[in-house]
């Protein structure tokens, strides 16, 4: 998880991320990743609309978005 979150922070790379929140329940969440620590790091949840703080070892999957441009014919 940690190289995707580094990777992700060096190349601007937005992800799609499955999160086990506190209370239990999983959460898909797209996120830009701002900022890693030692054991959490510091995104903008656009589900959210604002910069939040999770935790790594809740992460259950991170996929990284990507855009593909459409040809209008």
């Amino acid at each position: 998880m940690r190289k995707k979150l580094d990777r992700a922070v060096r190349y601007g790379e937005t992800l799609d991320m499955m999160y086990l929140a506190k209370d239990g329940s999983i959460t898909k969440r797209r996120v830009s990743v701002l900022q890693v620590g030692e054991s959490s790091f510091r995104a903008y949840c656009h589900l959210r609309g604002s910069k939040r703080t999770f935790v790594i070892d809740n992460v259950l999957a991170l996929v990284p978005v990507i855009e593909r441009e459409r040809a209008v014919i």
